[in-house]
């Protein structure tokens, strides 16, 4: 059953006090595309309310008041990571006989698969670092046996860093390891990764990573092949509101070649534990509530093309984000069971959020809560919102 509903657009103009906003808004209700130097007025407007306004009415037009979420568990193979010392945003990572460092057996990765949700678990998100030892053979063994013993549950594996990683170990092409990865039991790909694309940014805060082209490179194989996936952008750092803009167009632009993205996830950086927040001397001062909503409202407006716009609420907190099923987002992250890497950084938002607390966190904003598949098809509706 698709979720995306054809509600007519209903803006209420009243409610935007910024004229700038408003002229932005009379465009969208004609149904004209926003360009980059809109995105930048809208995180630039003062009117939080008139953008978040703006991002509702095109969100209840696609979605209603449906708000979706997935039972979902994190596992995290290996923080052994080759860029340990030049991705410097990232807390997790560690060399390989570093204080901390780790790699999952088999035995260890199936015992996490079984025991961490009691059963609920429909999709695996798994992740790591870029380990020379995590080859293509690590994973797809690993995805067979989740397979084999599992055969339900949806695997949404490895970003697009890690397979140009397991390409360049392996000397393959980014196609032949992601169908090698497919007909081992990948079903998607999450959209980690991006950071954010700006040649700039990336050399000041992740230098050697897959460059922005690449990204878009391994996305496009990916969709070739038929495994859709998730997009991303971390921001909060050192970029520029047109860095977040040249982000957003090219995800934008890839999107209307192939239609294989499922979602847009904004992810906002966290400045502890690692060398940028200290250089920066961001310590403890994560993004603004207001930059967050934003973020997330402003994705929904210009990503036109993309049905799902998720709040991760382990990186922004549940209550930001239940505010934000109001600027935009139509899907919550969900169950996690167990996150390691953002709070690796700093993250102090709890590690696993149970079905009940999530039902009340949809209710609470006056939405209708849904368990989706990993594919955004609803599995089962709740019953109806509570008053907000």
């Amino acid at each position: 059953m698709s979720l995306v509903t054809a509600n007519a657009l209903s803006i209420p103009f009243e409610r935007i006090a910024d004229p700038a906003v408003r002229a932005i808004a009379e465009r969208v209700g004609a149904g004209a595309r926003l360009s980059r130097a809109d995105g930048v007025a809208l995180f630039e407007s003062p009117d939080l309310t008139g953008v978040g306004v703006l991002a509702d009415a095109v969100n209840r037009a696609k979605h209603g008041d449906v708000v979706t979420f997935a039972s979902n568990q994190h596992i995290n193979p290996t923080n052994i990571c080759t860029l340990r010392t030049t991705c410097v945003f990232c807390g997790y990572a560690r060399l390989p006989k570093e204080e901390g460092a780790y790699r999952y057996t088999l035995d260890q990765v199936m015992a996490e698969a079984r025991t961490g949700n009691n059963g609920m678990t429909k999709e695996f998100h798994i992740v790591g670092g870029l380990d020379m030892q995590a080859g293509l053979e690590y994973y797809t063994t690993m995805f067979r046996a989740l397979k084999s013993e599992l055969p339900n549950v949806h695997i949404k594996a490895l970003t697009a860093v890690e397979i140009a990683h397991i390409a360049r170990i392996e000397k393959m092409g980014w196609s032949e390891v992601l169908a090698a990865l497919k007909e081992a039991g990948l079903d998607t790909m999450p959209g980690g990764g991006a950071e954010t694309f700006s040649a700039a940014v990336r050399e000041e805060i992740a230098r050697k990573k897959l460059g922005a082209a690449d990204y878009i490179g391994v996305h496009r194989a990916a969709h070739a092949l038929g495994i859709r996936s998730n997009s991303t952008m971390l921001y909060g750092h050192v970029e520029s509101y047109a860095d977040r803009m040249e982000h957003l167009q090219m995800l934008r632009d890839l999107q209307d070649e192939t239609g294989g993205f499922l979602a847009y996830i904004p992810l906002a950086y966290h400045p502890d534990d690692n060398d940028l927040g200290k250089r920066l001397n961001r310590q403890g001062i994560a993004t603004s509530g207001v930059d967050d909503l934003k973020n997330l409202a402003v994705g929904r407006l210009f990503l036109d093309n993309f049905a799902h716009v998720k709040s991760h609420w382990i990186m922004v907190s549940p209550a930001l984000s239940q505010i934000a099923l109001h600027y935009g987002v139509n899907d919550l992250e969900g169950t996690v069971v167990r996150e390691k890497i953002y709070h690796a950084v700093g993250a102090r938002t709890q590690q696993a959020m149970s079905l009940d607390d999530l039902l009340r966190l949809i209710r609470g904003a006056g939405k209708i809560p849904a368990e989706r598949d990993s594919f955004y098809n609803v599995i089962r509706t709740f019953e109806q919102a509570e008053a907000a």
